[in-house]
């Protein structure tokens, strides 16, 4: 059984360190600072994420599950996306399962060390496996705002 992700003092920590590197453009290559306001407050509100790119398109993946950000994203449909000075704003479409599963099994190909205790499959798992997990892990995809 997957573990449930919990927010510890530990975890806010490497996020705060996560943010700053970022931010100076020495993070992680697939790490970026999304920021999108909150859907009861309208502050903005910002963590860092990795990216997905998967057939030429770019996807947001929640690996711990439906958390505060999945749901600021679902209701503004819209986010900001950080790294060092460049800054990009961006649509998001939460994938169907079958548009999921094949981002899911990339996401846990890249990411397998931080992100593989909260999946119930490994990479080679099944395709249906890997939608039977998708509602667990929200995937949205990034399109490009309106000119």
């Amino acid at each position: 059984m997957a573990r449930i992700y919990r927010m510890s003092a530990f975890t806010r920590f490497g996020n705060t360190m996560a943010a700053a590197m970022i931010r100076l453009g020495i993070g992680p290559a697939g790490m970026h600072l999304l920021t999108v306001r909150g859907r009861t407050t309208g502050r903005p509100r910002t963590t860092p994420v990795n990216l997905i790119e998967h057939q030429g398109r770019r996807w947001l993946v929640a690996p711990y599950g439906e958390v505060a950000w999945v749901r600021n994203a679902r209701a503004a449909g819209q986010v900001e996306l950080r790294r060092a000075a460049t800054i990009e704003h961006a649509r998001v479409r939460e994938a169907t399962a079958a548009e999921a599963a094949p981002v899911l099994r990339s996401c846990l190909r890249q990411l397998r060390l931080v992100v593989g205790p909260y999946f119930d499959v490994t990479p080679s798992s099944p395709d249906a496996a890997f939608a039977a997990e998708a509602p667990r892990h929200p995937v949205f995809l990034l399109t490009r705002p309106p000119a």
